[in-house]
């Protein structure tokens, strides 16, 4: 499968495909999107808000969340915000989550069914890191949307004139929908 990427890539350079996407790095609508890795959202998202190459600054990880006050989703915003002009962020999270229902213990026992051994995960336990929080899902989506924007709103290094706001998105029909996060 890498091949066939690294194929594709040396004729997408050498056809200059990649002349339509040309932008710089300041996203015109001044936006930061914290949403989901989830493949359905790849193009459905962009496709479903209208945006293109530039407009936004797109931030994805597992459930779109913030795991860590001062992990890489903050470090981002911050220099989403500080660096590069965002104005407001966008939490999108979506139907029929992954992340969604995770389980730290079934996690643990899918890592040393693939060879990490159970001292390894004692150690990197002992040195402080919380499996259940680190690794737990979410149960309820809505729930999950209203904690992210909380844990951005009132962060100490997030400015308190930055806009957040919380959506789901119908990882079918790309319906967003507005999270009311009071």
């Amino acid at each position: 499968m890498l091949d066939e990427i690294l194929e594709f890539n040396k004729q997408f350079v050498a056809n200059k495909g990649y002349e339509k996407y040309i932008t710089n790095k300041y996203p015109d609508k001044k936006i930061a999107i914290l949403s989901c890795m989830d493949t359905r959202l790849t193009e459905l998202l962009p496709a479903a808000l209208g945006i293109k190459n530039g407009d936004v600054k797109m931030i994805k990880n597992a459930g779109g969340v913030i795991s860590h006050p001062f992990g890489s989703v903050i470090r981002s915003l911050m220099v989403a915000i500080y660096e590069l002009g965002v104005k407001e962020v966008m939490v999108i999270a979506h139907s029929d989550c992954g992340a969604c229902h995770m389980n730290s213990g079934e996690m643990i026992e899918h890592m040393k069914a693939r060879g990490i051994k159970q001292e390894t995960i004692d150690m990197i336990h002992y040195c402080g890191v919380d499996f259940a929080s680190w690794l737990d899902g979410f149960e309820d989506t809505e729930k999950s949307v209203r904690g992210t924007v909380h844990a951005i709103v009132n962060h100490p290094l997030i400015p308190s004139d930055i806009k957040v706001y919380g959506f789901i998105i119908d990882s079918v029909t790309g319906k967003l929908t507005k999270v009311n996060v009071e």
